[in-house]
């Protein structure tokens, strides 16, 4: 039975991977099984289908091959859930009843756990005349709102909320209220978004010309182009938001520009897609490949590279047949073009062990080389699979070889091509894996550097007692257990310790052999200058990416955390910002176990009293707690009415609120998740304040109890300080699931390293 390189894996994949009934018994009893549902499942559809388990179990096995989690968690699980991570949506029509269209389709897909990208530049501008009804267009910042308010009530498959990202033109007339709009702490939360930025305006920015804002051929004003970028720039500098995508460099660099155009990405931006488009993710763990690490031969082994991308591809190619798909128009388009997004991760571990220092020009020539490598290897591979099962449908040799992204490829592969055909439109993109790098044994994430060599992690015990254990990088566990107590060589770099501009040089280097697109976030010291900000985001251009997200601690999406517990030979850990990316943090510093706390015979409790205006019986809620560590905490809920218009939901309701708190933790998310409900008929005043709904009064009962009996400090404030921990101000931005103020970027995404929630997909 394999066994798992750290505590931390193993706890990720018995909560996110492992296969259970719905009593929660575990049907995966090892992590051998899990391997061989998804091997069994993707091989399926194949002509020999043991023969083929067998290989894909064997690129899975010892964690060489990570599948995105969509297909670790749902691969033959039987679930009606899409094994796609990722989807941008239809082009949105520019009237009522097509954007209210696409609105019902976004939420069906984010319903089957897909994260969905929109471009809102097809709606046209505030103010604009809608013609029929004498009216004012209230504009696409409008409808977007709309589309958060969605978005906060769909759980997606797997426990998390649903993941966006909005994209607009720079040439939208709206374009400053969208670089703006995040500026608001409370507003487009569920959103990520991205100016789309064309080469024209690149070329006015740097020649410091005008900049016509159009829509529909008319020119609303024109503004200075560098005026604009710096808007786009000092809100980034400020909020975090929005990203740059470098659209026009994405459509002309398209292995499929002559049958799609592309103008929205999904939410981590790694995959550029056109209407309808899907993509599904997997990685090479690069770290498992190093042959001698740290040893005078230290290399990666190639062959086995190429051996194991083989295989990868043609799992994943099986998995566009395999998947389920929210919408009849994304299985069209994705089994048209059979796209998929091969990546890596544990890049960063893998440079230590050759002694190569992350960010440098030996590093960067050797992600080149490898991701050189890695592409060749995946177009041959899917060259193979075009003559056994026929190249994607929409397949025309002359038009996909004269495309931009071909040009650089190696001419046998082209040629290749031209005889044989290809089976997969595109195959290679870098998306975030913090989730299964931390499932492969805590490797490096991505192509992102080492967050941090060592942090501890406190992990809740059900008596409510909280336990350290420390959680160690995978190649610097690999030194220890090498070399001791040796110090840690020079060349080991860590994300406190990197250059802005050498988070750039190692993205440029990478992407020139990845078809779409890289997920990566560019952390940056507080203290950077607006200027040296700027600098930043023109070398990303200079160098030829397709895309620029950063981070810099900032008000809105959260302020700076530290790393403790520095070790001999680390780098001094600098402040760490909180937010919404996914490379730079570590991840869930607490978990909460599945056992639920067992129940004293005798309880101390209050019940509420609830009039709703428009039920004719009120509501009767009873909140019972238990004193754990000398504090007391909710433990159990019951609302009882005498209208049995309630019975039914209001059971479930008791029952899911008190299994929640059985749990322990820190539950006061469900106040908020409550709060949050707005009941589509209207809410009600009560007691002076507008409430949005019955659920969200309920809510309000479950959150006064809770600040009454000291579990909460106050409205918003999060839980009292535990006696098990460290007492720490809260700074920034608290996690909408668990209430902590543990938010931080990572690989764009904001995740929670208290709960490890997540708004990405």
């Amino acid at each position: 039975m394999t066994r798992f390189a750290a505590p931390i894996a193993e706890q990720i994949w018995d909560m996110k991977y492992r296969l259970k009934a719905a009593d929660g018994t575990p049907e995966d009893v090892t992590v051998e099984d899990t391997w061989r549902r998804i091997a069994r499942a993707t091989a399926a559809v194949e002509k020999d289908p043991a023969h083929w388990e067998d290989r894909f179990y064997a690129a899975l096995e010892d964690f060489k091959y990570l599948p995105a989690g969509r297909i670790t968690a749902g691969a033959g699980t039987g679930r009606k859930v899409t094994l796609f991570n990722c989807f941008v949506m239809g082009t949105i029509p520019d009237s009522m009843a097509g954007i209210f269209d696409m609105l019902k389709e976004a939420a069906l897909t984010m319903q089957q756990g897909g994260g969905i990208g929109y471009d809102f530049s097809t709606i046209r501008p505030k103010g604009s005349d809608v013609k029929g009804v004498a009216a004012d267009a209230s504009g696409p910042l409008s409808f977007m709102d709309v589309w958060d308010s969605m978005c906060r009530t769909i759980m997606s498959a797997g426990s998390r909320r649903g993941a966006m990202m909005a994209t607009m033109r720079c040439d939208h007339p709206d374009i400053e209220e969208f670089i703006t709009a995040k500026s608001d702490a409370a507003r487009l939360r569920n959103f990520n978004v991205s100016v789309l930025v064309t080469d024209p305006f690149m070329e006015a920015v740097k020649a410091d010309g005008p900049w016509d804002l159009i829509f529909d051929g008319k020119v609303y004003r024109t503004v200075r182009a560098l005026d604009l970028w710096n808007a786009i720039m000092r809100s980034t500098y400020d909020f975090a938001e929005p990203g740059v995508i470098f659209i026009d460099r994405i459509n002309a660099a398209n292995n499929l520009g002559y049958c799609e155009t592309i103008a929205a990405t999904n939410p981590c931006g790694e995959q550029p897609l056109p209407p309808y488009g899907a993509c599904l993710l997997g990685s090479v763990n690069l770290a498992r490949l190093i042959s001698d690490p740290f040893g005078p031969a230290a290399s990666l082994d190639e062959a086995a590279l190429d051996d194991l991308v083989a295989v990868a591809v043609r799992m994943m190619d099986n998995v566009v047949d395999a998947s389920r798909f929210p919408l009849e128009a994304q299985a069209e388009e994705a089994r048209a073009k059979r796209r998929i997004g091969l990546g890596v991760t544990g890049l960063a571990d893998a440079l230590l062990m050759v002694g190569a220092r992350y960010g440098s020009e030996e590093a960067a020539r050797l992600t080149e080389q490898w991701l050189h490598r890695i592409a060749r290897a995946a177009y041959l591979a899917s060259v193979d699979l075009a003559t056994e099962k026929g190249a994607f449908p929409l397949f025309h040799a002359e038009k996909y070889l004269a495309s931009g992204a071909m040009q650089a490829m190696d001419a046998d592969v082209r040629d290749a091509i031209a005889k044989k055909g290809i089976r997969n439109a595109l195959l290679t993109s870098i998306a975030p894996t913090g989730t299964i790098s931390l499932y492969a044994g805590n490797v490096s994430s991505g192509i992102e550097p080492v967050f941090a060599y060592a942090y501890t992690r406190k992990v809740l015990q059900k008596d409510g007692s909280r336990t350290e254990e420390e959680v160690v990088d995978y190649a610097v566990q690999m030194w220890r257990d090498r070399m001791g107590d040796a110090p840690l060589p020079d060349h080991f770099v860590n994300a406190q310790t990197l250059a802005p501009l050498d988070h750039v040089r190692m993205q440029a280097a990478a992407q020139k052999w990845v078809d779409s697109s890289i997920s990566k976030t560019i952390n940056c010291p507080e203290d950077i200058t607006f200027d040296a900000f700027k600098d930043v985001y023109m070398a990303a251009w200079d160098q030829g990416c397709k895309g620029c997200t950063t981070y810099r601690p900032n008000a809105v999406t959260g302020s700076v955390l530290s790393i403790s517990g520095k070790k001999e030979g680390e780098a001094a850990p600098m402040p760490l910002a909180t937010d919404q990316g996914e490379p730079q943090v570590p991840h869930g510093d607490v978990v909460y176990i599945a056992e639920p706390l067992d129940r004293p015979q005798t309880l101390e409790g209050n019940t509420y009293k609830v009039k709703w205006p428009d039920s004719e019986h009120a509501l009767y809620i009873t909140i019972n707690d238990i004193v754990i560590g000398g504090h007391r905490r909710p433990f159990e809920v019951f609302i009882n009415s005498k209208n049995m218009e309630h019975f039914a939901w209001t059971v479930a309701l008791t029952r899911m609120i008190s299994a929640v708190f059985r749990r322990g933790g820190d539950v006061s998310f469900v106040v908020e998740e409550l709060k949050a409900v707005f009941d589509p008929r209207g809410g009600a005043w009560m007691q002076g304040r507008y409430i949005p709904s019955i659920l969200a009064a309920i809510g309000g009962v479950i959150e006064r109890h809770m600040i009454d009996t000291g579990f909460i400090a106050g409205e918003g404030m999060g839980l009292k300080a535990d006696p098990h921990a460290e007492i720490t101000p809260p700074r920034g931005k608290a996690c909408s699931s668990c209430g902590s103020f543990e938010m931080r970027m990572i690989e764009g995404c904001m995740t929670c390293a208290n709960c490890g929630y997540s708004k990405c997909g």
